[in-house]
C-alpha cells in the first residue's frame, strides 16, 4: 500500500528564516528585504538563533519528504551543525553580501573567509558540500562576486546567487552597470563551472542562451515568487534549452513552508495557467525538477536524484492507503497532484532511517519547537518590527 520514491532535493531555501515565518508578509520583495528582513536580521541573527531555526527546518523538511538540500545564509557552520544532528544531506552555502551581515567581523576578509569554511567542512562529504552564495549582483560589487567565485572555482564548490528575481532588480543592475543581469555575469567570468542562479524570474530570450551555453544551473522558487509577487519564471522554455532546472521552496519568511510536494503542486499548475498550455509541465517533468533535476544544479547527480545501483539510499516511502490517494492510476500523477508532506510515512538518508511512521528518530521536535518559540519572544519585544 505503499510508493518508494527517491527523496526530494530543496535546492534552494534559507533554513534559519523559519524563525522568522510569518513576519512581514504581503509586501513586494525590496520593502519586504530593506524593512523587515534585513533589519530583522542586524538585530537578532546569531549562532544561537541559525542553529535552532535550522533544526526546525530539519524536522519540518524530514517530515515532509525531502533528503537533500541547499542551504544560503550566515553563520552557516551552525547550520552544518544542525544537518549533521539531523542526518540530513546538505549542500551548506556560506553567504557573502557587501553590507554589514550578522556574521561580518567573520566575513571581512571575503577570499580567507571562504577558503577557510570550505576547508572545515569538506572531508563530511558526501553528506555536507561547502558551498559560497553571494546574496546578489545589487548587494554585492563586482570585486565581491569575482572573488567568491574564484574560491570556489579553485575548490570545485558550487557557486549561487540570487538573479533577475524582479523587474526592479533588472532595472538596477542596468542603471548602476548597463547591462542585463546575465551579460553582468558573464563579463564577469562568474557563470560555469558550477554555478547556478535562483529565481531567474526576469530573463530574456538572450540570457537564457547564455545560460545554456555556459551550463549554468537555474533554481526554481515558484511559491516564494508568488507571494512576493515577483513574477513567473519561464522554467519550460529554459528546459527546451537543455538548462539544468532544480525546485526549491526559499526560506519560510517569503513561502512560508518547506514542503516540496506542495511546491510540486504549485509549480505544475503555475507553468499550465501562465502558458495557457495543459501540458507545459507534465507530471513526470516536474517529479524529475523535484529530485534528479536539483541534484544535477547541485552537482550531485552521481550520489542522488534517482533509484539506481550505485547511488546513495535516499528514499522516501509515501504511505497510499489514504481517501485522497485513492485510487492509483498513474503515479507520477498522484505525487504530484494529489500528494502532501503529511503523506511520507518514512525517510532514509544515505541508507539511515531517519523517519519511521511519522516518527522522527533523529530530533526532538518538542524541544525544538520550543526553542524557536524563545527566539520569536524576542523578536515580538522589538515593536518596529511586531
Amino acid at each position: 500500500g505503499c510508493l518508494v520514491m527517491p527523496g526530494l532535493v530543496n535546492a534552494h531555501t534559507h533554513l534559519p528564516m523559519t524563525c522568522f515565518r510569518g513576519l512581514a508578509d504581503d509586501l513586494p520583495l525590496m520593502e519586504w528585504l530593506h524593512e523587515h528582513m534585513f533589519p530583522a536580521e542586524a538585530k537578532h541573527v546569531n549562532r544561537e538563533m541559525i542553529y535552532k531555526g535550522a533544526l526546525l527546518a530539519m524536522a519540518e523538511m524530514i517530515l515532509s519528504g525531502t533528503t537533500s538540500c541547499c542551504d544560503s545564509y550566515f553563520y552557516e557552520s551552525n547550520v552544518v551543525k544542525a544537518a549533521v544532528e539531523a542526518g540530513m544531506r546538505i549542500v551548506a552555502g556560506q553567504g557573502f553580501i557587501d553590507f554589514s551581515p550578522p556574521d561580518a567581523e567573520e566575513l571581512r576578509r571575503k577570499a580567507a573567509a571562504a577558503e577557510s569554511f570550505i576547508a572545515k567542512w569538506r572531508p563530511l562529504s558526501p553528506m555536507v558540500t561547502p558551498s559560497l552564495f553571494c546574496h546578489s549582483a545589487y548587494t554585492c560589487d563586482p570585486e565581491t562576486l569575482r572573488t567568491v567565485k574564484r574560491v570556489a572555482d579553485g575548490a570545485g564548490v558550487p557557486f549561487m546567487m540570487h538573479l533577475s528575481e524582479t523587474k526592479e532588480e533588472v532595472d538596477i543592475i542596468g542603471s548602476r552597470y548597463g547591462a542585463k543581469p546575465v551579460h553582468h555575469l558573464r563579463s564577469l567570468g562568474i557563470l560555469g563551472g558550477q554555478c547556478a542562479i535562483v529565481h531567474g524570474v526576469w530573463l530574456e530570450d538572450d540570457e537564457m542562451d547564455i545560460l545554456a551555453q555556459s551550463g549554468t544551473g537555474v533554481c526554481h522558487c515558484p511559491e516564494s515568487n508568488m507571494k512576493l509577487a515577483s513574477g513567473i519564471a519561464r522554467i519550460p522554455e529554459l528546459l527546451a534549452r537543455g538548462v539544468a532546472v532544480g525546485l526549491g521552496t526559499d526560506g519560510c519568511a517569503s513561502n512560508n513552508d518547506l514542503d516540496m510536494l506542495l511546491e510540486l503542486d504549485t509549480m505544475a499548475k503555475l507553468h499550465k495557467v501562465s502558458t495557457m498550455n495543459p501540458t507545459a509541465m507534465d507530471a513526470e517533468t516536474a517529479l524529475r525538477i523535484a529530485t534528479i533535476g536539483g541534484a544535477r544544479v547541485l552537482g550531485l547527480q552521481d550520489l542522488i536524484g534517482t533509484i539506481e545501483p550505485g547511488k546513495r539510499a535516499d528514499l522516501i516511502v509515501i504511505d497510499l492507503r489514504k481517501p485522497h490517494l485513492t485510487p492509483l492510476y498513474h503515479p507520477c500523477s498522484q505525487i504530484v497532484y494529489a500528494c502532501r508532506g503529511s503523506d511520507v510515512r518514512d525517510s532514509i538518508i544515505d541508507g539511515r532511517i531517519v523517519m519511521r511512521i511519522r516518527e522522527l528518530l533523529t530530533l526532538d521536535v518538542p524541544k525544538i519547537m520550543d526553542g524557536v518559540r524563545e527566539i520569536a519572544e524576542r523578536v515580538k519585544k522589538d515593536g518596529r518590527l511586531a
